[in-house]
């Protein structure tokens, strides 16, 4: 069937008409100097939008920032698992390096994904998962897992033992000439595949090609500590070897804080000494409604977890309120809870005074441009409208009389200049509609959610699904 071309003539009075309609008139010389939010914020709903909550966590005074990278799935892990340092050495303040984990982050993508090139190899370089496979091998997204399974292996550090580099806080060409190395080595194990060469072959070649992509990593990033002296104020309910810490003598000979000392140490023992992370503790709930989509499945990507012998990445699809239930009762507890949005869906970003506020309301582009944006999230998810692109950390809610939230507290990883000194002010519609992802520990959630988490099969789908526009 010949498909229909744009009619010239009906163009063209619809340009010439434009101008006739007032609110068109307006419409374009705001939109035209401020740009599309600036234009669209309505100030007298978004005013209504503050930083105070009926449930609110203690935090960390330091306000994360992931610069121009990628790496907020990263960030809101780390800040989630730090509330177990700060707990466990009971100090007010305390981060991760946030670069020592990426170094292993990429070595570790490095690796996972030579070896789905092997596992496909049979298969022609058109073919959608081959495609797929080498497009963006070795971006910055991720999940709570992914992080978790680096944490668990490679262990972690404070940040001050590996800061961030130029090649973290923009990470666009470390990753070009990474991907570049990649290619070619795909490239390289697939005519090794065609020639006859086995899998055995292919992987102790592969075992030859990752010292080039950690050599690459230590010159844009630095070398991750093997050992470290860890030397740190701790208070007086550090939970914490009695022997390792001491008082530290003030200026007039009484004593002042208590130093703790543990001295050559590895960050695996860091993390199980002072994290105490048990990655089965954990339990990922997602809402992704619509026909083919059904509640109560548990679902994982085929060619997506980059840790190879990691946790796979897994994920129960449930309805809203089990995911808003398991957030409140985890913040009710003291513990803060990774969660997932599509976080630029009416982002008042650019705006002074209410750049940290996310909420139907807030914005009126329906109003501005004279059109009906309005779509179900079954659609959203359809179209690929809406996906779950940004990861952040619950650590507050407000609840109405009827125990629902109205408002969630959130701690973002854009710096302490954005939004509420670092936090974003989520109104709970808006996050029905785009949110879509809650990590809590077991303990939070009722036996009916543990039941199906323990025992439902894991259904393996393809990372392009829309479904599962995530990360």
């Amino acid at each position: 069937m010949a498909s229909e071309e744009l009619d010239f003539s009906t163009v063209n009075e619809l340009t010439s008409t434009f101008a006739d309609v007032r609110a068109n008139r307006v419409a374009r010389n705001a939109v035209t100097a401020l740009n599309v939010v600036e234009a669209s914020v309505d100030r007298r709903q978004a005013r209504n939008y503050q930083d105070t909550f009926g449930v609110s966590l203690k935090t960390a005074k330091t306000i994360t920032g992931q610069r121009h990278s990628g790496r907020c799935w990263m960030f809101s892990t780390l800040n989630v698992l730090r509330s177990k340092v700060l707990e466990n050495l009971d100090v007010d303040d305390f981060e991760f390096s946030q670069n020592y984990v990426q170094f292993y982050d990429k070595l570790e993508r490095c690796n996972s994904r030579l070896e789905y090139v092997i596992d496909t190899a049979d298969r022609p370089w058109n073919d959608r998962e081959v495609t797929q496979l080498m497009l963006t091998p070795l971006d910055d997204g991720g999940q709570f897992v992914f992080c978790c399974n680096l944490v668990k292996k490679w262990g972690a550090v404070p940040k001050a033992l590996m800061p961030d580099t130029a090649c973290n806080k923009d990470t666009s060409q470390m990753n070009t000439l990474l991907t570049t190395l990649l290619r070619k080595d795909a490239t390289i194990l697939r005519k090794m595949h065609e020639q006859g060469a086995a899998v055995e072959e292919l992987r102790a070649k592969k075992q030859e090609m990752l010292p080039e992509f950690h050599r690459i990593l230590c010159c844009c990033l630095g070398e991750p500590p093997v050992t470290f002296d860890l030397t740190m104020e701790v208070g007086v309910g550090a939970d914490v070897d009695k022997s390792k810490v001491t008082p530290q003598l003030s200026a007039n000979g009484g004593e002042g804080k208590l130093i703790l000392r543990d001295h050559g140490i590895t960050p695996r023992e860091f993390v199980e000494r002072y994290v105490r992370l048990d990655l089965s503790d954990y339990v990922e709930l997602v809402n992704f409604p619509g026909e083919n989509r059904p509640y109560e499945h548990a679902y994982g990507i085929r060619y997506f977890d980059p840790v190879i012998g990691g946790q796979r990445l897994r994920f129960l699809n449930m309805p809203m309120e089990d995911l808003e239930n398991a957030a409140i009762e985890s913040l009710k507890a003291g513990v803060p809870a990774f969660m997932m949005c599509a976080v630029n869906k009416r982002l008042m970003r650019k705006d002074e005074d209410f750049s940290g506020v996310l909420a139907l309301d807030g914005m009126d582009l329906d109003g501005t441009f004279g059109v009906d944006l309005a779509q179900t999230k079954a659609e959203m998810i359809d179209d690929r409208e809406c996906g779950m692109t940004h990861c952040m950390a619950f650590q507050g809610v407000e609840l109405g009389e009827d125990g629902k939230p109205v408002a969630w507290r959130v701690e973002n990883s854009w710096g302490d200049d954005f939004g509420f000194n670092g936090y974003l002010v989520i109104d709970a519609d808006w996050f029905r509609l785009y949110g879509g992802d809650v990590v809590v520990e077991r303990r939070f959630l009722p036996q009916r959610v543990l039941d199906l988490w323990d025992t439902l099969p894991l259904e393996d789908v393809n990372y392009w699904d829309n479904m599962l526009a995530i990360g």
